[in-house]
């Protein structure tokens, strides 16, 4: 498992390492069941509060990325389909608003844009 945190980013550091977490969950780099660091281990290696650490394994827990067994440490849960489906639905989201502010600013009208998408899928088959 590899976490980077950016000091720089102003994104609070457990954002940053449940982010990423989550990233390598969904991106399958981490597989079911998986054992990730302890929260004390994983907090000495980034040098950081065991707080923060717990902080992000506790979100991920939350929602169900991850689950812990006492004595033992934290795991990577089973994927729920539709959890990520929701996840990937709402990145999706977050890409068509970019594409059409950045398609306003060009004065593209939606046909253009419905081509350029009709285009870049029939590339990918």
């Amino acid at each position: 498992m590899h976490i980077l945190i950016d000091n720089k980013s102003g994104a609070p550091i457990y954002d940053q390492i449940y982010t990423q977490i989550k990233d390598q969950i969904i991106s399958g780099e981490l597989k079911e069941h998986d054992m990730l660091p302890s929260i004390r281990g994983l907090a000495k290696d980034l040098r950081i509060s065991f707080v923060t650490t717990k902080r992000a394994y506790d979100e991920l827990e939350k929602e169900g990325f991850l689950y812990t067994i006492q004595a033992k440490g934290c795991f990577v849960a089973p994927k729920n389909t539709e959890l990520l489906r929701e996840e990937n639905l709402k990145k999706i989201e977050d890409h068509i608003e970019q594409i059409v502010r950045l398609a306003a600013s060009c004065n593209l009208s939606r046909e253009d844009i419905l081509q350029m998408v009709a285009f870049s899928m029939e590339e990918r088959q």
